[in-house]
C-alpha cells in the first residue's frame, strides 16, 4: 500500500491559493470560501496550519461579510448559509471566532428559518437539507443554538428520512450520502440520533463501498473519494464504522494521490482538485490513519478545534 504524501498536498494547496489566475481559481472564483476551508482544514490535519499567514485570511473572510451578518463565497459576492459556515469554521480553526458580531451573524442564521423548520439558503427561499446542518453547526460552534426552533428543525429533518433508513434533501425526495452527512451530522449536534433507525442506515451506508474499496454516494454510481467522508463520517456518528473494510478504503484513497505535484482526485488517474483533497485526508483522519489530526465528525473540524470551542483547551 502507498502512504499519504502530507507535504506534496500542503504544497499543492498552498499553489493552488497563489495562482489566481489559473483554471482551478477561476471556476472557484464564487466559492472561494468553501475552498479556503477545505484547503486549511487539510493543512491543519497534516498539522502544517503554521506555514499559513492567519491574519491575512481573517482579513479577506471579513471582507466577505455583508450587512445581513451572512458571508458570500468572495468579496462581492452574495451572502448564503454555505458560506457563512465556511467562514465560521475557518475562524474557529484559527481561534479568531472573537473577530466575529455574533448577535449579527446569528440573526442573519435565525431569520432564514422556516415555519415548518426548514431552513432556506439565502434570501432567494432554496429548501434543502444541507442547509439545516449548515445554520445547526453554526450555531453550535457560536454557542447560539438556543436562538432557533431546534425543536421545529429536528422534527423537519426527520421528516426527510426515506424508506431505506437514509435521509434526502427534502421530504420525499431520495436517499444520498452527501444528505445523510447533513441529516445525521445536524441530529448529532442537536442530541437527537434517536431519530436514526442505526441499523437499517448503517446497511444502506455500508452497502456504498464497492469491489475497489472506495464508497459511492448512491447504489450503481461509481466510488469516488469525496464518499469516504460523507460515508464515513455518519457511520461513526450511529457507531456502524466497523461494517465496512476499513483497509481497502484507505488503498483506494491513497490510490487517488497525484504522487509527483500533490492533491487527490476523485478517482484513481483523474485531475486532482482541493475539495477531494480535503475529502481523501479527511477519510483518512476519520480511518486513523497514522500521522493525521482526529477530525470531529460532526463539526468537520479537527478534534482540537472542537475541543477548544466548547471545553477552552486543546487536547491531541
Amino acid at each position: 500500500m502507498g502512504e499519504l504524501i502530507g507535504d506534496k498536498h500542503v504544497k499543492y494547496i498552498l499553489s493552488v491559493e497563489k495562482k489566481k489566475d489559473s483554471f482551478e481559481s477561476v471556476v472557484m472564483e464564487h466559492l472561494r470560501l468553501n475552498g479556503a476551508y477545505w484547503g486549511l482544514t487539510t493543512i491543519d490535519l497534516l498539522g502544517k496550519l503554521d506555514t499559513v499567514d492567519s491574519n491575512e485570511v481573517v482579513s479577506w473572510i471579513l471582507q466577505c461579510q455583508h450587512e445581513s451578518g451572512g458571508f458570500g463565497g468572495n468579496i462581492g459576492h452574495d451572502p448564503h448559509l454555505l458560506y457563512t459556515l465556511s467562514a465560521v469554521q475557518v475562524l474557529a480553526l484559527f481561534d479568531k471566532l472573537d473577530v466575529l458580531d455574533i448577535n449579527k451573524v446569528t440573526d442573519y442564521i435565525r431569520a432564514l428559518q422556516n415555519e415548518d423548520g426548514s431552513f432556506s439558503g439565502d434570501i432567494w427561499g432554496e429548501v434543502d437539507t444541507r442547509f439545516s446542518y449548515c445554520a445547526i453547526c453554526c450555531l453550535a460552534i457560536l454557542k447560539r443554538l438556543d436562538s432557533i426552533n431546534v425543536e421545529k428543525a429536528v422534527s423537519y429533518i426527520v421528516s426527510c428520512k426515506t424508506l431505506d433508513g437514509g435521509f434526502g434533501c427534502t421530504p420525499g425526495a431520495e436517499s444520498h450520502a452527501g444528505q445523510i452527512f447533513c441529516c445525521v451530522g445536524a441530529l448529532a449536534i442537536t442530541g437527537s440520533l434517536h431519530h436514526i433507525d442505526k441499523d437499517l442506515l448503517g446497511w444502506w451506508l455500508c452497502e456504498r463501498q464497492v469491489k475497489s474499496g472506495g464508497l459511492n454516494g448512491r447504489p450503481e454510481k461509481l466510488a469516488d473519494v469525496c464518499y469516504s467522508w460523507w460515508v464515513l463520517s455518519s457511520l461513526i456518528m450511529i457507531d456502524r464504522v466497523h461494517w465496512i473494510d476499513k483497509e481497502k478504503l484507505v488503498k483506494f484513497i491513497l490510490d487517488c494521490q497525484d504522487i509527483e505535484n500533490g492533491g487527490i482526485s476523485d478517482r484513481p488517474d483523474d485531475a486532482v482538485d482541493i475539495f477531494h483533497t480535503y475529502f481523501g485526508v479527511a477519510g483518512l483522519s476519520l480511518l486513523e490513519y497514522p500521522g493525521l489530526k482526529a477530525i470531529d465528525p460532526a463539526y468537520a473540524l479537527p478534534v482540537d478545534v472542537v475541543n477548544r470551542i466548547f471545553f477552552g483547551r486543546c487536547s491531541t
